[in-house]
């Protein structure tokens, strides 16, 4: 997208789309969704959510000079890409990992997506499903045409079966709670290979979205990522 180019929701949409990103809607900010000023100062008019679906991030991501050379590849790929985007289209950008203290963005994604919570705490799309995540969020001045709310029934309600529950093997989740230690311990174990190299077996179980699962290499590289920040976690707690 060219910079000074005036910016719809669809072109936004495709530039995003050209870096591997998916436009996930957006809303018109009222004071109580805690949307900060723009960087000029101004009030932000429309707040665009933007993440990624199933692989297609990952073919972009995985050949970034980012992907290699340093700590937290897909955080400061994140802010790069998003970053350049945010430039060329005159918006202000901020992203999930920006913190303490931290934006409000779940409930920014229920506002601007047809998403809730799943069991496993996750937030669940009816397309989807468990195979995408949230990487920053687009703020402009202008007050943008959107594509009309999609709100569409939680996809779990129907799920009568509900496998998600049934799938992890050291029952880290009730539907209420998430055993994080447990769940560490036993991917960083010797039983915990399948969690390891191909993504969390309860999120694997859900049978919304699976076209959208997340390549072997993508799914390994999240679940070293998440004991990495245990790692991180554990080692703070010592300190303190």
């Amino acid at each position: 997208m060219s910079q000074g180019r005036s910016v719809d929701y669809a072109r936004l949409a495709a530039a995003l789309e050209s870096v591997g990103l998916s436009a996930f809607g957006g809303f018109h900010p009222t004071t109580e969704d805690g949307v900060p000023t723009l960087n000029d100062g101004r009030p932000v008019g429309t707040l665009v959510m933007v993440g990624n679906v199933g692989p297609d991030m990952w073919r972009h991501f995985a050949s970034a000079p980012e992907f290699a050379d340093g700590p937290d590849p897909l955080n400061r790929w994140s802010a790069r890409v998003l970053g350049e985007v945010a430039e060329a289209v005159r918006a202000t950008v901020w992203f999930p990992f920006s913190g303490p203290p931290y934006l409000p963005f779940v409930a920014w994604a229920k506002r601007a997506a047809p998403v809730v919570e799943s069991p496993l705490g996750i937030l669940i799309h009816p397309d989807y499903g468990l195979w995408h995540a949230y990487r920053g969020a687009l703020g402009f001045a202008e007050r943008l045409a959107l594509p009309p709310a999609d709100r569409r029934p939680r996809p779990c309600d129907a799920c009568a079966a509900q496998p998600c529950l049934g799938a992890c093997p050291v029952a880290a989740f009730d539907g209420r709670r998430y055993r994080v230690a447990e769940c560490a311990a036993h991917v960083s174990g010797p039983q915990g290979g399948d969690c390891l190299n191909l993504g969390c077996r309860a999120r694997r179980a859900c049978p919304v979205g699976r076209e959208y699962h997340y390549a072997t290499a993508q799914a390994r590289f999240h679940m070293d990522s998440f004991l990495r920040a245990r790692h991180r976690d554990d080692v703070d707690k010592g300190a303190a």
